[in-house]
């Protein structure tokens, strides 16, 4: 992304929420405003969680921003917002360091612990040619299998431009040596994950990336529907996740809050909530599907949230209470 586009989605972002620079500096939180973004619209759940304990905390959160992750770390260090509860770490360590890391903004609690990535394809296809590996499709009868335009490379559903995910894949293909066999399709991932899904349900092979929580794995059902593919350990020198003894190629991440150094130094209380809120996996990928099944406006998302609180009433009230004993 060039600088004078990164200008111009800031610029755009001031304008919208209107409040650069007007944070009060009243000690009563009813006055101070809370700017949080997400990076997808699956991740504003979490988000909302975050939100609404921060306003029986007495802050006035505004309507979170949905922005490329590049944008929301730049803006966060920046000043023109104050935090996101969707940072993954390790994959936006990247993202985290070109902007001013630990000097600029800090990393705080899990709020969706041990996120997971990986490739799969489809059952039928990996028991009809044994298919157990990533490296397999070196072969080019068996990454044809997967072609869907024609070229006889295998089409791999993958990730969009711009994020994390899209730069370890594009890894991937030089380190296993698959870029003669296998295509990265790239693009709108929920539009190309929606195709892959109907290619399935016509009893045509499938081979996709994709991570947790979201509702694709609720749709397709590891070890029931699909299956991960092992990719070779020691892939970019860190620690991957396994699932059944595979290891998936990409570490695995906590999804945590990353905001702004100087907005968690005036308010202590806001920081405290931050380490203690989180919320399990398996419930996140829940409410997705709730999203895929059409209850997806940012109303009934925010209604997904409050339904989650009064689940864990007493959960949720103990956290408040914690951090509200330090304003």
């Amino acid at each position: 992304m060039t600088q004078n586009t990164l200008f111009h989605c800031l610029t755009t972002l001031v304008l919208t929420l209107g409040l650069v620079g007007c944070r009060s500096s009243s000690p009563s939180t009813e006055t101070v405003v809370v700017r949080p973004a997400y990076g997808t619209l699956e991740e504003l759940f979490q988000t909302e969680i975050v939100n609404l304990g921060l306003e029986e905390l007495g802050y006035n959160v505004i309507a979170g921003s949905e922005l490329e992750y590049d944008i929301i770390h730049e803006a966060i260090a920046s000043h023109y917002l104050d935090f996101t509860a969707s940072h993954w770490q390790p994959l936006h360590n990247e993202y985290f360091q070109e902007n001013g890391g630990t000097q600029t903004m800090e990393r705080v609690g899990v709020v969706v612990a041990d996120a997971r990535q990986g490739y799969l394809i489809d059952q039928k296809t990996a028991q009809t040619y044994n298919i157990t590996s990533l490296e397999q499709l070196q072969d080019p009868q068996l990454a044809s299998v997967f072609d869907t335009d024609g070229d006889g490379k295998a089409n791999l559903v993958g990730c969009n431009p711009g994020w994390g995910c899209a730069e370890e894949i594009e890894q991937h293909l030089d380190t296993y040596n698959l870029r003669d066999t296998v295509e990265h399709d790239q693009g709108n991932y929920f539009a190309l994950i929606e195709t892959a899904i109907d290619r399935y349900e016509e009893g045509q092979p499938i081979l996709y990336y994709t991570w947790t929580p979201l509702w694709v794995s609720e749709v397709l059902r590891p070890q029931e529907d699909v299956t991960w593919l092992a990719v070779p350990s020691g892939t970019n020198g860190e620690n991957t996740a396994t699932v059944d003894g595979k290891n998936l190629g990409f570490a695995a991440n906590q999804i945590g809050v990353l905001a702004n150094k100087d907005f968690l130094d005036e308010h202590p209380d806001v920081k405290r909530w931050f380490e203690l809120v989180n919320v399990p996996l398996e419930q996140v990928s829940q409410q997705n599907l709730r999203m895929k099944q059409g209850e997806n406006t940012p109303e009934q998302i925010r209604q997904h949230a409050t339904e989650w609180i009064q689940q864990n009433q007493q959960q949720f009230n103990s956290w408040v209470d914690e951090a509200q004993s330090l304003q």
